[in-house]
């Protein structure tokens, strides 16, 4: 009985490591992509998706180009690895389970990212572009990035429960009434920050009173007066992370509340820190991977805390 157990555990043992791993991957990606757009590298590869410059392998003339392929051969290879995890997980999960399902997610919303990416360059809304339009879709950007975040945390998290190879979860979201209200103040949050990234790159401030001034103007561009929004989001989030920590008292979740409250404030520490500079570029992908490490770990929290109230076994 023993050899048959650890025979099907030391599949599953490797499916955690790759869900792991995967998730560490796509989080690289996604701040690659930020690069992408605090470079103006948007349109690196012309008006054509999903070839660069018309071309499959493209001989870079300028250094956007290079940026911009580089961040479309890895987020190919991101879709690769999740379509992999998806058949991986029909190898080792039963149908219906949890792990199966959440692989399923996966795939689903990293083919609305792929969606939502080419649409950008098809629809010209990058490098310099102002428009409305470019912040709605940056906007929904970061709601679907989000989405495909929590999914593949959600999948490194079920990979190390045994029932959730077999049996289905109960739930896709925590149903905790304070955690889904600051899931979306975070995505609120997320949404703002995006928006104040690019307006910091579109319209740079000469000095941290002039760009103060510029947020208040009257006659400002919208990008820029909305970038206010951000850091009052921001405590409020903190306040009422701050207040969802104190479901993560008993000793069973007390890791998780370590480890959410520790990167918060780490977060917290970075983006003011990024105010004060005025956003230089590395502090901006510093920022972009700490809150998607403070969303991991916000989110494991609550699934966590689900799985507490639900009692199910580890």
């Amino acid at each position: 009985m023993a050899i048959a157990v650890s025979q099907d555990s030391l599949p599953r043992k490797r499916f955690r490591a790759f869900a792991v791993a995967n998730l560490a991957y796509t989080l690289l990606v996604i701040v690659w992509g930020a690069y992408v757009r605090a470079t103006g590298s948007g349109a690196g590869c012309g008006e054509h998706w999903p070839l660069c410059n018309g071309e499959v392998l493209p001989r870079p003339e300028r250094i956007q180009t290079l940026i911009e392929f580089a961040h479309r051969s890895t987020s190919g290879f991101s879709l690769l690895l999740v379509v992999s995890g998806y058949l991986w997980s029909r190898k080792v999960a039963a149908p219906g389970s949890a792990v199966r399902r959440l692989a399923g997610w996966s795939v689903a919303a990293i083919l609305l990212e792929a969606a939502l990416g080419a649409g950008l360059v098809l629809l010209k809304l990058v490098e310099f572009d102002q428009s409305a339009a470019r912040a709605v879709s940056i906007a929904l950007h970061l709601v679907n990035t989000l989405f495909l975040v929590a999914c593949l945390t959600s999948i490194a998290w079920a990979s190390s429960k045994e029932r959730l190879y077999r049996e289905p979860s109960g739930f896709a979201v925590p149903r905790s009434r304070m955690f889904r209200a600051s899931l979306a103040v975070f995505a609120l949050l997320g949404v703002t920050g995006a928006i104040t990234a690019l307006g910091d790159t579109l319209f740079p401030a000469s000095s941290l009173a002039a760009g103060m001034s510029e947020d208040f103007g009257s006659g400002a561009h919208f990008l820029v007066r909305l970038r206010v929004f951000h850091p009052v989001i921001a405590v409020a989030w903190v306040m009422m992370v701050f207040y969802w920590s104190r479901h993560l008292e008993t000793v069973e979740l007390m890791r998780s509340r370590s480890g959410l409250l520790l990167a918060v404030i780490a977060q917290f520490l970075i983006g003011f820190v990024n105010w004060m500079l005025m956003a230089p570029v590395g502090l901006q992908l510093l920022h972009l991977l700490a809150a998607d490490l403070v969303f991991v770990a916000f989110w494991i929290s609550g699934l966590n805390h689900e799985t507490r109230e639900s009692r199910i076994p580890a």
